[in-house]
């Protein structure tokens, strides 16, 4: 089986929509998109994902089932920086959350005080069993750290969400502390993440990421990646973005 899970085009949050740029990466992803078979799409309820989805939708006559937990990771934690202050959770400085060595941990890295306190591992382990029980109804059950291959199959399904849930996915998916994922990996808007299952012994799948945040599809149609996924390169960079 494969997945891929696409992040919704650049983002007007206040309206919780796309910008004028992001429609035009939508539809770029639609385009590319629109040349595979595809089994099934799920769509998150948020609307920058419901219209990202829209695009691809219309392009093949095809409806999407919306699952409540593809939404974008909703805890939130007060970073040791900002006391008082409550932010996104992947949202830390660097020099932070390196310094505890427990977040580099896939069995610890949601124990520390600010995690519980978001209760961060509940919204974790929530949208972790809403993926599980989706993959067995594709015939694919957790199994430990693996899946058993019940009804294996070669089918493609599409995920349009959010950057941060994207990453949970993944982590579930490949057994890695999330907190690596949100911090080392980035994904444009449009971009588009590709995972197969590998079946080495009969009944035995893990998964493999093949692509993460491919914008092959952007550059294809004259654009780059926005740079809206990404801080500054440099911090004397003023025009990137800062916190």
């Amino acid at each position: 089986m494969r997945l891929m899970i696409v992040r919704h085009g650049e983002p007007n949050y206040e309206l919780d929509t796309l910008t004028e740029r992001g429609w035009l990466e939508a539809a770029s992803a639609a385009e590319r998109l629109a040349k595979l078979k595809i089994q099934a799409f799920y769509v998150s309820p948020l609307g920058r994902a419901q219209d990202t989805a829209s695009c691809t939708l219309k392009k093949m006559h095809r409806t999407a089932v919306t699952l409540d937990w593809l939404q974008e990771f909703p805890p939130q934690i007060e970073r040791p920086d900002q006391p008082g202050v409550k932010s996104i959770t992947w949202d830390w400085l660097p020099r932070d959350w390196t310094a505890d060595p427990g977040y580099f941990s896939l069995d610890t890295w949601a124990d520390t005080e600010i995690m519980k306190a978001g209760h961060v591992k509940e919204a974790y382990d929530s949208v972790c069993t809403g993926l599980d029980e989706l993959l067995k109804k594709h015939g694919y059950v957790r199994d430990g750290f693996c899946y058993r291959a019940e009804r294996p199959n070669n089918d493609t399904i599409i995920f349009f969400c959010h950057f941060g849930l994207e990453c949970v996915l993944l982590s579930h998916l490949l057994n890695i502390s999330p907190m690596l994922l949100w911090h080392g990996f980035c994904a444009a808007p449009a971009s588009i993440t590709t995972v197969y299952t590998e079946e080495r012994r009969e009944g035995t799948a893990y998964f493999r990421t093949a692509a993460f945040g491919d914008t092959s599809h952007l550059y294809a149609a004259g654009m780059e990646p926005s740079d809206h996924a990404r801080f500054c390169q440099c911090y004397k960079n003023r025009d990137e973005r800062h916190d």
